[in-house]
């Protein structure tokens, strides 16, 4: 009987164990990505962002991706120098990306700084994220290349199932812990914490590489390379964009994602302004949906692996995001409890979809070009992450063009007070960081608790309500002063002091502060009924041309030889 030699992936502990290292590369990515998207309340009423910025700032995700190619270079970049080296690149791409971030809201421009039509700091910022956005890519692919390398012919989609799974923690931690780090210490707060990450996600990386380089010693020593792997050409991305299948699989991935991803950037504010959660546990919420994919997502795909049945887990997957988005753009409904029931029911969705999507790649392109293939739907999938989110920020700042500036009126007449009163008690700094605390309280807390109808804008007489503010705000403020309370004492009295006068000013006015996103869950419901319209089609074409997409991925085990 021959001897069957084994190489380091046959090693259940080692192979897992590599996927853990590497995924945590990404791990980190993903809590950068929503990061900021779960503070935009904040924004908006501290550094006053409009929607439009901050669609502009979360599009800017694939602004290198998709206009200067840096996708489709990468994944060439990965057939031709292999995981390590390209994995590596991507990991301190993405910490150059934060860092500039970092700087950019963090640091204060001159007022009225315009960079090619946009805020200075808007710019940097999304210069920032773009590049940030040419790692994350770049990570993605290489990872995901980096499990067929591991698990090919073994618990494929579990694996990339569970590598998912961890990013998502990323994202969990994101909408969870983002609000609570900018309430304790400002915007910059949640971004240190995703420069942190950075570094131990280049750290956890290089370790996967020892590893990995240990595969090829081992394999080489196996003999399970018979024949050169043949070489990428150039060519070979003719052959992939002429397959039916696979541009089926890519735009089936676009529309899907584009309906989740985006909302998750809006999701925060969405719980605030549509279903009156309070801002510091409105993130809980979306957070039950990467909390769903962690746990579903593996073992969808180890259903995958076992049973099969690809294409029909993602066409259920399709379904489900009909059924969540068209409740949720039921105007009526606005309780908290319909909300999160939807949440996770879509974690259900995105436990589906993504599960047999990525390991079905695969089975329609040969593995010497499925890092370009991986490359080319992500490519594709940037498209969508570009311009859904542009498009849900144009909207929704076109339908409701008055919020931002009655945001900015009311922290504007607390600015006046404040830097009268509190100059000589605070450092600019300090100051600066309570002004922006004191609005963003006031303001939340009238949207939270009161859906009256606003008063429209041309009867709001903006500098008397600035005056009428700033004016009661700076005789409360010297009364807490002849108090003659400590530092932390006069903080909190001003603040409680300050929720309680602003929200009265808004509530006699009736300012609209509250945004209505009925057009943008409009929005997300078409890209749901699209991405079943293409689900359908995958299937079908599998039937057609045997692409095997509802077999099993784990190949059984061969007789040994006599």
């Amino acid at each position: 009987m021959t001897e069957v030699k084994k190489t380091l992936r046959d090693s259940t502990l080692v192979r897992w164990t590599a996927l853990v290292l590497a995924s945590f590369s990404i791990f980190g990515a993903y809590y950068f990505n929503y990061a900021l998207s779960a503070i935009k309340p904040v924004l908006e009423s501290a550094l006053g962002w409009s929607s439009s910025d901050f669609g502009t700032y979360t599009s800017a995700y694939g602004w290198f991706n998709v206009f200067l190619f840096m996708l489709i270079i990468s994944g060439i970049i990965l057939d031709k120098i292999g995981v390590r080296k390209t994995g590596l690149g991507a990991t301190l791409v993405m910490f150059t990306g934060t860092a500039v971030n970092y700087w950019a809201v963090t640091h204060t421009f001159p007022e009225g700084a315009v960079i090619f039509g946009l805020k200075a700091q808007i710019f940097w910022s999304a210069i920032g994220f773009a590049i940030f956005g040419v790692g994350t890519e770049a990570i993605g692919i290489t990872i995901s290349k980096a499990v067929v390398r591991w698990f090919k012919g073994k618990e494929m989609a579990l694996a990339m199932g569970m590598q998912m799974a961890i990013a998502r923690l990323g994202t969990l931690l994101a909408l969870a812990l983002s609000i609570p780090l900018a309430t304790k210490y400002s915007v910059q707060g949640p971004i240190t914490f995703a420069l942190i990450l950075m570094l131990l996600g280049i750290i956890s990386f290089l370790t996967f590489s020892i590893l990995d380089r240990k595969l090829d010693k081992s394999e080489s020593e196996a003999n399970t390379k018979t024949e050169p792997e043949e070489e990428f050409k150039l060519s070979d991305i003719k052959i992939i964009i002429t397959n039916r299948g696979f541009w089926y699989i890519a735009l089936l991935c676009v529309l899907f994602y584009s309906a989740v991803f985006p909302f998750l950037f809006y999701a925060n504010d969405l719980m605030i302004n549509k279903y009156n959660v309070e801002p510091k546990l409105a993130g809980l919420i979306p957070s039950l949906l990467p909390f769903g994919t962690i746990l579903l997502t593996p073992l969808f795909g180890s259903i995958y692996d076992r049973k099969g049945k690809g294409a029909t887990i993602m066409l259920i997957g399709a379904l489900i995001l009909i059924l969540v988005h068209g409740v949720l753009s039921l105007p009526f409904l606005t309780q908290w409890w319909v909300a999160a029931t939807m949440v996770i029911i879509l974690g259900i969705g995105f436990s589906l979809v993504p599960s047999a999507m990525w390991p079905s790649v695969p089975k329609i392109i040969p593995e010497k070009q499925l890092g370009t293939a991986y490359a080319v739907i992500f490519w594709i999938q940037n498209i969508g992450l570009l311009s859904i989110p542009l498009l849900l920020g144009f909207v929704l700042n076109s339908t409701n063009p008055y919020v931002v500036p009655n945001k900015q009126l009311v922290k504007s007449g607390i600015e006046i007070a404040y830097k009268q009163e509190l100059k000589d008690k605070f450092n600019e700094k300090e100051l600066n960081l309570l002004i922006e605390k004191a609005a963003t309280q006031a303001i939340n807390q009238v949207v939270q608790y009161n859906n009256y109808q606003p008063t429209p804008q041309k009867d709001i007489n903006t500098n008397a309500i600035k005056k009428e503010l700033s004016q009661k705000l700076d005789a409360a403020l010297q009364n807490i002063l002849q108090k003659n309370p400590n530092k932390k004492q006069l903080e909190a009295l001003a603040l409680k002091t300050t929720q309680e006068i602003a929200s009265k000013i808004i509530l006699e006015h009736k300012l609209d502060i509250r945004y209505n996103y009925q057009a943008d869950l409009l929005i997300f419901l078409t890209l749901a009924l699209l991405s079943l319209v293409f689900a359908l089609l995958l299937k079908a074409e599998d039937k057609r041309k045997g692409y095997g997409l509802e077999l099993p991925n784990i190949a059984k085990e061969e007789e040994p030889a006599q």
